[in-house]
């Protein structure tokens, strides 16, 4: 039986992709990493692939399970009838190395995506495989440091500018100028890889050297492109990565501490620099098109990308007492922002399951014997829980929850 209005601790999952540092993850963590492995994603959810766990009775159980033996005591009823499961996924990132170029499906084309590779026998954990599930992956970040990423294409004028003034993309204006974004795009991710290299391989060393001679900003492609390919020794560059077309033609975007941008199914994007705290729909279906080691399909990318301009939309939250709340326009999740003075209390009443991250500082649970929580920790309130603590210093959580 489950306690009644009760904090659980919970135990997320280290995802240990190559892009990742090696120190903030493990420092927030309290973990060692003598090692120096990449410490690229935290996950707290249940995810079919990497549930998160929770200390109950003295036991640590999965969460996946205890919801599937549980769900309306922990979801609750409404939560339970339009999902079946918990709807959201809940990470902190630390993005030391670019990204790969990708979007994301909706809804219904990820159902379609999944049963085809289901009724093709794929098995789910086959490195070719797109869809790992059945669900759309709308996210939105908030930036815990100074924060790069790829968001969407630029706009037409921009798109017309960079063709122009990069003679190496001279030859694409014609096509540009007749066929768009999406006849430009469509080109370019489709190209034999000997055109690949003949476009980009002069454009890698210019922006070397421009980058060498302190000439580029954050806030140019070439810095990134550079970036890429200043730790890889000349003699072993071949197969020149077409993602670098993604990094000229979307818009950069520089995401300060605090502030968010969500991304909607479609959207192509890349983060580029910095860490952050994600949440998403309970999905890991990546459509990947460059910038990494990863599965790359082209063709599928395409299918589902929006081929259209957009202007970023740097989200700065919306404050109302100890919270600051980050609207996103999806029924799957919800996320806040909690900061307390010391001694300074929070309290709410759930509808469906909480899950918390406790950035800096630490508090103090009342009504629960020797219960803390302190940086590092996660925690989570299941559906119907009456909850308080207490904040024993400058405290700083995020909670991600299904919005009413």
């Amino acid at each position: 039986m489950i306690p009644k209005n009760t904090l659980f601790k919970l135990t997320g999952k280290v995802q240990n992709y190559a892009w990742g540092g090696s120190t903030y993850i493990p420092n927030l963590l309290h973990i060692e990493n003598t090692q120096h492995k990449p410490f690229a994603e935290y996950w707290m959810g249940a995810h079919a692939s990497a549930s998160s766990f929770i200390n109950l009775n003295q036991e640590n159980i999965s969460l996946k399970d205890l919801i599937n033996q549980n769900p309306v005591e922990i979801l609750g009823e409404e939560v339970y009838q339009q999902f079946n499961e918990l709807p959201f996924l809940f990470k902190i990132l630390d993005v030391h190395d670019m990204l790969s170029i990708q979007v994301h499906p909706s809804k219904i084309e990820a159902a379609k995506g999944f049963a085809a590779e289901e009724a093709a026998g794929m098995p789910i954990d086959a490195a070719n495989r797109n869809y790992k599930d059945q669900n759309h992956k709308p996210e939105v970040m908030v930036a815990l440091s100074e924060f790069w990423l790829l968001h969407g294409f630029k706009n037409n004028d921009a798109i017309e500018i960079t063709l122009t003034e990069n003679k190496e993309f001279n030859i694409l204006l014609a096509l540009y100028r007749s066929a768009g974004i999406k006849g430009l795009y469509q080109f370019v991710m489709e190209m034999d890889q000997s055109d690949v290299d003949n476009i980009l391989l002069p454009l890698v060393k210019k922006e070397l050297r421009q980058k060498r001679e302190g000439l580029l900003q954050k806030n140019q492609p070439g810095w990134w492109v550079a970036k890429l390919y200043e730790q890889t020794p000349i003699n072993e560059w071949n197969n020149i990565d077409r993602g670098i077309f993604s990094i000229y033609l979307f818009n950069i975007v520089c995401v300060q501490k605090d502030e968010a941008i969500f991304q909607a199914a479609g959207i192509p994007h890349a983060y580029l620099e910095g860490q952050n705290v994600e949440l998403m729909a309970n999905s890991d279906n990546v459509l990947r098109g460059g910038l990494t080691n990863k599965h790359i399909d082209v063709p599928e990318l395409l299918k589902h990308t929006a081929f259209q301009s957009i202007t970023p939309k740097v989200l700065k939250g919306e404050k109302l007492l100890h919270e600051t709340n980050y609207p996103c326009p999806v029924p799957d999740f919800a996320i806040c922002k909690i900061d307390l003075n010391p001694g300074e209390v929070y309290f709410a009443e759930t509808k469906s399951i909480e899950i918390f991250f406790v950035i800096e500082g630490a508090i103090i649970v009342k009504g629960q014997e020797n219960m803390f929580f302190k940086k590092g920790d996660a925690f989570t309130a299941f559906a119907n829980t009456n909850y308080h603590f207490t904040a024993s210093g400058t405290t700083t959580i995020f909670k991600a929850y299904v919005p009413n």
